[in-house]
């Protein structure tokens, strides 16, 4: 009996000890990542990548960079392609990191004037592909014959992906009078532009006066400047007496909200709701209308599937007071608004910070503005720019409204 008795208790120590020896080990495999070499041999890097933060898990990798890599090693490189791969896991095409080299010229482009070939580029969410939104108008990729839709597939004979937006956009530009080739793919055709460089003011307010005395007012971007130099141009076309006004919108990828916020405020009576900014906790912020409206008279707003960003709060604005009629197809619905934040080193950080509403509440991103009256342009025209007034069905229906 004793004998039975004291294995039994050996039996029990055997199992508390090999127990314990097994969740040695598990604690030990979970808590260490390892690189596996070629050869099989592990390296162990030691700590549990569920608890460490960035730093600590990227100082490793540079130890191991530092001990076994071949090449030559650009630490700035590293911590860049680091930054920006860490950006890039949002995976929010809007949100990107911009260099110190690029914040300059990035800053040039919203300030209204740079050196380039005049063209507007976006991201399609359904191909991820980097296309022409559209070309400037009278700007050297317009006298090229790039066309809206092109999609870009290398530049200098480099492609990029759909992360390197920024970047591509960076080569296009540079020294004016050098030149830039385009390898472009229009449809199922491959096509080649060489395009020189020049400077170009990317916004200008154009406008007229059309039959019966109807004004028409259009531009492609909102930059620092436009609603001063809207405001200049509608009250340059009221003096030759003008009696209702098109303001044309097609094509225009946006800009800076506060321009679109500033021409709505021309039109809605002082202390209305303009624009709605939601951010992720739901909070909203109100931009109301500060003055009293100058613009009296009925309004017609051409839109069509380009039409992003800045345009959309502006045409959704007139649209829920009633104080225009919106006319063409469903604009791009890009309804996300972003900051550009500047670092200690110069560098850069434009991130997606909030949504916006119309003022009823309506929601722009990924829906955007319905018309009142939908009108297709013909489809033979749909890629062009320019347009002979009398085969814009878009326009030619906004002067039947007005007349």
């Amino acid at each position: 009996m004793e004998e039975k008795k004291s294995y039994k208790v050996y039996k029990i120590i055997m199992i508390i000890m090999l127990t314990a020896f097994i969740t040695f080990m598990i604690t030990t495999i979970v808590s260490y990542n390892y690189l596996i070499k070629g050869d099989g041999k592990i390296l162990l890097l030691g700590g549990s990548s569920e608890t460490e933060d960035i730093s600590t898990r990227l100082s490793k990798y540079k130890a191991i960079i530092d001990e076994y890599y071949l090449g030559d090693v650009d630490e700035e490189k590293l911590e860049e392609g680091a930054i920006k791969g860490y950006i890039e896991g949002l995976e929010d095409p809007y949100t990107e990191y911009i260099s110190k080299e690029e914040m300059q010229e990035y800053m040039q482009d919203t300030m209204g004037n740079y050196v380039g070939i005049g063209i507007y580029m976006v991201l399609d969410s359904e191909t991820g592909k980097i296309t022409v939104l559209a070309p400037m108008k009278g700007s050297p990729a317009e006298e090229a014959g790039l066309k809206s839709g092109d999609i870009i597939l290398e530049v200098d004979g480099k492609t990029y992906t759909e992360d390197e937006m920024s970047i591509m956009s960076n080569k296009i530009k540079g020294e004016e009078g050098t030149k830039v080739k385009l390898k472009i793919l229009r449809g199922t055709e491959t096509l080649e532009f060489e395009i020189e460089r020049k400077n170009i003011k990317v916004n200008p307010v154009e406008g007229k006066v059309l039959e019966n005395n109807i004004g028409y007012i259009q531009f492609s971007s909102f930059d620092e400047t436009t609603a001063e130099d809207f405001k200049a141009k509608y009250q340059e076309l009221e003096s030759k007496g003008i009696k209702s006004l098109i303001i044309d919108l097609r094509n225009n990828g946006g800009g800076l909200v506060d321009q679109a916020t500033d021409i709505a405020d021309l039109v809605i009576e002082k202390g209305k709701d303009l624009l709605y900014e939601v951010n992720k906790d739901g909070q909203e912020q109100v931009v109301k209308s500060e003055l009293d409206p100058i613009i009296n008279m009925p309004i017609v707003i051409l839109v069509n599937e380009n039409t992003a960003s800045a345009s959309e709060i502006l045409a959704g604005a007139l649209k829920d007071y009633e104080k225009a009629t919106i006319v063409g197809t469903t604009t791009y619905g890009k309804g996300v608004i972003q900051q550009i934040l500047t670092l200690n080193d110069g560098s850069g950080l434009k991130i997606t910070t909030e949504e916006y509403q119309t003022p009823n509440h309506n929601k722009i991103h990924e829906v955007g503005i319905e018309p009142n009256v939908k009108v297709e342009l013909p489809e033979e025209l749909q890629e062009q720019v320019t347009i002979p007034e009398d085969k814009d069905t878009q326009l030619q229906k906004a002067i039947e409204i007005l007349n």
